[in-house]
């Protein structure tokens, strides 16, 4: 039998899943984040094989020394900056992710939402009306951003930025991205064009939506000197990891109007704001939940529960990301 340690209540599918299996699985009963100390405290009162852990949960050393007898994390999410994958090699464990295609379909899906809120400036004129200042229509009230026409700049060509640009397409976007390597399904069913450089792409762009994983190489991608790149009419949006933006410097572009707006569902200090932001009425903030979407949640449920039992069961697991 197998013990299973899961830090923090996810959908009920993972947990079924390896009940059948035979396996014993623990849930942490604190529906909240956990600290190192506290995973490491419920990793020792048991002799436990494996952990489903969160993007939320800090994984490294200090825990891999202290529970040898965990032989995988599998992340119940896309990314797994989370983990320190060099410590895994060091102690000999597995590290899965989740990237669930629903997830991805999800996450895309909420970047739209953010480009067409921006461009309309749904979430200032929503506020306008409940604040009881709406009197009667004015010509020049609230004046929004067409689309049609328009370019957008994916800075990152994968799964989440296709999908983005399916959407886009059939609004009428023009799409150009970046990326380490060309996508030529990208290029060929949604007709974008292909540049080398990020400063090429935020240059043209009327809306950058941002989707790399954080990496050393792309943390504080988006800076004050790159924002400054941008035309003054364009829109930001970052699904994809908080520190990727510069918050500080993107707060400053955003009160000074170097930018017309931006989109967020992730934080450089998440879950804390940098000071002032707030208080701008061109930024549009969600809590994380890009890819809170039911089906999509169970998909990656279910990924990671069958991550897990394949690794277990001798076969090499899908989502495997320290090969």
């Amino acid at each position: 039998m197998k013990n299973i340690f899961v830090t923090r209540k996810i959908p009920e599918i993972a947990i079924s899943m390896l009940k059948e299996k035979g396996y014993e699985v623990d849930v942490s009963p604190e529906d909240r984040i956990l600290s190192q100390e506290e995973i490491i405290n419920y990793l020792s009162k048991k002799e436990y094989d494996g952990v489903i852990s969160l993007l939320t949960d800090n994984i490294d050393k200090n825990i891999f020394e202290k529970s040898k007898s965990v032989k995988i994390f599998a992340n119940y999410a896309t990314g797994f900056d989370n983990i320190n994958l060099d410590d895994a090699k060091a102690y000999g464990v597995t590290i899965t992710n989740a990237p669930a295609p629903l997830s991805a379909e999800a996450v895309a899906q909420h970047a739209i939402s953010f480009m067409l809120a921006l461009a309309s400036r749904i979430v200032e004129a929503d506020k306008f009306v409940r604040e009881g200042k709406y009197v009667g229509w004015e010509p020049m009230h609230f004046m929004g951003t067409d689309f049609l026409g328009k370019t957008l700049a994916l800075v990152g060509g994968g799964r989440i930025g296709e999908r983005v640009a399916f959407y886009a397409k059939g609004l009428g976007l023009k799409i150009i991205y970046t990326d380490i390597a060309q996508n030529e399904r990208l290029e060929k069913e949604y007709g974008a064009v292909y540049f080398k450089t990020l400063d090429e792409v935020l240059k043209q762009a009327d809306f950058v939506s941002l989707h790399v994983p954080l990496l050393p190489s792309t943390k504080h991608l988006i800076n004050k000197e790159k924002l400054s790149l941008m035309k003054p009419t364009s829109f930001l949006i970052n699904t994809s990891r908080g520190p990727v933006v510069d918050e500080e410097a993107l707060r400053d572009a955003l009160k000074s109007r170097v930018i017309a707006g931006a989109g967020l569902d992730v934080f450089e200090f998440e879950p804390k704001l940098v000071d002032g932001l707030v208080d701008l009425p061109n930024i549009i903030m969600t809590p994380h939940i890009a890819s809170a979407n039911l089906d999509a949640r169970e998909q990656m449920s279910q990924i990671v529960a069958e991550n897990v039992i394949d690794f277990f069961e001798g076969r090499v697991p899908k989502n495997i990301v320290n090969k």
